[in-house]
Order: C-alpha cells, then sequence, then structure tokens
C-alpha cells in the first residue's frame, strides 16, 4: 500500500448500533465472482483495490463459491499473500445457517452445525478468529437459543469478536436480543435484504434494530444488478441473469420492472449518478444502516460504487419521485 492512511480520508466509517465498531458506508461481499470457478487475478485485483479505496470490511460466508467454500478459500489466499500485515485494519465477517455439508448437521440452526462451520471457515482462512460471525437465517426447527448460545460460545471461546444475525424477522430479532442481552454477547449487527424493489425491513424491523441498537448492513442494494444500467435494454452475456449458476432470474426482469429501472436511471442522470449510485445512495438514506454490501466483477464496478459518497444526500423531492416510480 503506497500510503497506509489515505484510503481512510476516502471512506465514510459509521458506527454499528450502539457499539463501538465503526464499518465503512460501502462493504464487499464476496457472496459472487470469488468461487473456484473465477478467475483468481481478477478476485486478487478486486479485493486490494477495495482495500486501497477503504473499504476494510470483507463479508463471506461458508458456502459461497461455488463450489461451496472457495470463497473463503481465495479470500484466505489473497489476505496472506497480500495483505497479512494488514488483518488489525481489517473487519473479517463470515456466515453458517444454510446447507453446507451432507447429512442433519451441515444445515440450520444447531449448537453442532454453527460451531463445526465455524472451524472449517478459520481453517479455509487460516484465520483465528474472525471480526463477525452470523447465524445466516433462522432454523424453524432449531430454537432461536440453542443458536444464539452457539454465537455466544464462538465469542468465550476467542473464535469471534462480535456476532450477528441475518433474515430474522422482527419478532424472531426481538427474541435473540433478549437471549444475547442477559448473555451480555456483543451481538451487534443485523444482515438484511434492502433495496428498491425489496422494502420489507421498513414495516417493523428498522423500528426493533434501533430499539436494539444494532446496526443493519444490507446485501443486494442493487438488487442482484437490476439497480444498474445493464438490464436497461437487454440481458448481457455476461450479466449475473445470463449465467446458470446466479441468483437473477431472467424471468425477474419483466417489461414493468425495465420501465421502471429506466425511469429510476433517468432520476439518478438528473443527479450526474449512475443508477447503481443512486440505490446505494438510497439505503444509506436510513439512519439505522451502517453500511450497504456490495458485489462486482470488475474494479470498475467497486470505483462506480464508491462515487456514491460524493453524492450520497437525497432531497425530499428526489424521495417522493422515486416513491412515485416504485409504486
Amino acid at each position: 500500500m503506497n500510503n497506509p492512511t489515505s484510503k481512510y480520508e476516502k471512506m465514510n466509517f459509521r458506527f454499528c448500533g450502539t457499539s463501538g465498531l465503526q464499518l465503512p458506508a460501502i462493504s464487499f461481499g464476496l457472496w459472487h465472482n470469488f468461487g473456484s470457478v473465477d478467475l483468481y487475478e481478477n478476485s486478487r485485483k478486486m479485493i486490494l483495490y477495495a482495500f486501497e479505496r477503504g473499504i476494510t470490511h470483507f463479508d463471506l460466508a461458508n458456502n459461497y463459491g461455488p463450489e461451496p467454500g472457495s470463497a473463503e478459500e481465495t479470500f484466505g489466499r489473497i489476505l496472506h499473500k497480500d495483505l497479512a500485515g494488514y488483518r488489525d485494519q481489517m473487519i473479517i465477517s463470515t456466515k453458517a445457517g444454510y446447507y453446507m455439508w451432507p447429512g442433519p448437521y451441515g444445515d440450520g440452526g444447531s449448537r453442532k452445525y454453527l460451531l463445526a462451520s465455524l472451524d472449517q471457515s478459520l481453517q479455509r482462512m487460516n484465520l483465528d478468529y474472525v471480526d463477525i460471525y452470523y447465524h445466516h437465517r433462522p432454523d424453524p426447527d432449531t430454537p432461536i437459543e440453542e443458536s444464539m448460545l452457539a454465537l455466544d460460545h464462538a465469542v468465550r471461546q476467542g473464535k469471534a469478536l462480535y456476532v450477528g444475525i441475518s433474515s430474522y424477522n422482527s419478532e424472531q430479532t426481538r427474541e435473540a436480543m433478549r437471549i444475547m442481552r442477559e448473555l451480555r454477547t456483543p451481538c451487534i449487527i443485523h444482515q438484511v435484504k434492502y433495496n428498491m424493489f425489496d422494502r420489507d425491513i421498513e414495516r417493523d424491523l428498522l423500528d426493533t434494530l434501533k430499539e436494539f441498537g444494532l446496526g443493519c448492513i444490507v446485501f443486494s442494494p442493487l438488487a442482484q444488478g437490476l439497480l444498474t444500467d445493464k438490464y436497461l435494454n437487454d440481458i448481457p452475456a455476461d450479466s449475473r441473469a445470463a449465467k446458470p449458476n446466479g441468483f437473477l432470474s431472467k424471468d425477474a426482469i419483466t417489461d414493468q420492472r425495465r420501465a421502471q429501472i429506466k425511469k429510476l436511471n433517468a432520476i439518478a442522470q438528473s443527479r450526474n449518478q449512475s443508477l447503481a449510485q443512486l440505490a446505494v445512495a438510497w439505503v444509506l438514506r436510513q439512519e439505522t444502516v451502517t453500511s450497504a454490501l456490495i458485489g462486482a466483477s470488475s474494479i470498475e464496478q467497486i470505483d462506480d460504487n464508491l462515487k456514491v459518497l460524493e453524492n450520497s444526500e437525497l432531497s425530499t423531492e428526489e424521495l417522493k419521485q422515486i416513491n412515485d416510480v416504485l409504486q
């Protein structure tokens, strides 16, 4: 790194709820483009570029790939080859909760699965601890208390500094936080899906997070790429919707959706922004939101997202225009 402090001058940092941990307004998620099927050198360039630009938080999960686990392996390789001296300047998170290995102990929210998965994640990344360890989703077949006790144990073992939950609804979040407060476990963050096309958390979850002093990190702020200029006219061959192993279906890009995208793009252009920048600014407008998780397939996409920091304020009139499009 040419100037070890300059990257902090380029980034806005926000406190994670009422905790003392600060996260960059833009965090980097390794859900796509860091698996064993992806080009390693491109993955390496993106991680190094992101860190140089002040993105200090890298978010993973046990099953990110494909193949599952390979994103953690890729990240661990880059971390130890290029960024080993910067570990204490980084926030590294991982998660468990979805299917990872065969049998009854490789999925869900049991103590057995969560603690075994964390050990495997640490081994893949060659780390002693992660900064944040999440339960990736609530498990209807496991008591929330058991999952929370497993997260608590991870902290007490020294394998996680903080813990969090993801995709819990308001009622589940309340139950989880009641348990964590009794245990005095630093559960400080909730990872949620939130974007212009998915506003479910506005009903009551954001209020619950504020009540309990939980930070909020948003995944899919660009709606899997829908909120970019990529799909304004067609579906590019190299796009996420065109990939057989992606999570964005071609069927999601309806005529009605494309019409909304074009109108939102016009609002972005009136602000001298890309649609992606407008979409990130829109989620960051929420006081409770600590950080927006972006994904990328190139350093150019990272750069485009980071430019939102130069123009992240939305006027009342602009918010009204956006709401009119979304309705």
